[in-house]
């Protein structure tokens, strides 16, 4: 939008559009912006982490480390979290068997209460142990979601 204004003041400087001209193609311009649809609901713009349990932590993260040198960005004694460009991808000790825990969707503008006003919708609700700056829920098919800002880094717990 920027640009189309810039070349129809730039045609008005030249002589190209009258001053009644110029007022009449902004007032349209204004006009056709507020009368566009606005975009609702949220919007996820990335596939921010994704989380497995294991039952041997230093097992898994030393192989991806090792296999696709994820570097260990942060950990605990059952927590690693190994960088993937942008993104991440979270190891937790927990159980016998090998499991998908979680995946996370960073979301543009993210504010926790539109989120849970969203899921409410749907009757839906957030997990317990979440907070503003994310939280996790199950989908309609039972699968562990998370959601927050995009930028997120995650945290480990002790």
């Amino acid at each position: 939008m920027d640009l189309l204004i810039e070349k129809m003041l730039g045609d008005f400087e030249r002589g190209h559009l009258t001053r009644r001209q110029l007022a009449a193609c902004l007032a349209a311009l204004v006009t056709g912006a507020q009368a566009a649809p606005k975009q609702s609901g949220l919007r996820a713009v990335s596939l921010n982490h994704v989380t497995v349990r294991v039952p041997d932590v230093q097992r898994t993260s030393q192989f991806y480390q090792d296999f696709f040198g994820m570097p260990l960005k942060q950990h605990s004694a059952t927590t690693h979290i190994l960088g993937v460009g942008k993104s991440f991808f979270g190891i937790e000790q927990k159980g016998d068997s090998p499991a998908l825990d979680h995946y996370d969707f960073g979301i543009a503008g993210f504010s926790a209460d539109d989120v849970i006003a969203k899921l409410k919708e749907r009757n839906l609700k957030p997990e317990p142990g979440g907070n503003k700056e994310s939280f996790k829920f199950r989908d309609p098919d039972g699968f562990l979601v998370q959601v927050n800002a995009a930028d997120y880094t995650g945290h480990v717990g002790s």
